[in-house]
């Protein structure tokens, strides 16, 4: 069964960031992780979980009892650790 996406308030400010033809790989991305949101970890012992379209990075956490994933950040590679550094 696929997972329902949540997008956090911040969302929507990296998102206007992105190219417009980044834009549809990241639409297409996020379809792959509501569809099965098990990847890699961001780092050990947290919760997060990241995925990458070339050089840009997802940062998302799923919810299994929810059965729903809430995405937190999009945008390039030192953007994201930037991100995670707050």
């Amino acid at each position: 069964m696929r997972f329902k996406a949540e997008f956090d308030e911040a969302w929507m400010v990296y998102w206007k960031k992105l190219p417009e033809n980044m834009r549809e790989r990241i639409r297409k991305k996020i379809d792959q992780i509501l569809d099965n949101p098990k990847r890699r970890h961001m780092k050990h012992g947290l919760d997060f979980f990241v995925a990458e379209v070339g050089q840009y990075r997802i940062v998302y956490r799923f919810f299994e009892k929810l059965r729903t994933v809430r995405f937190y950040f999009v945008g390039k590679h030192k953007e994201y650790e930037r991100w995670y550094r707050e």
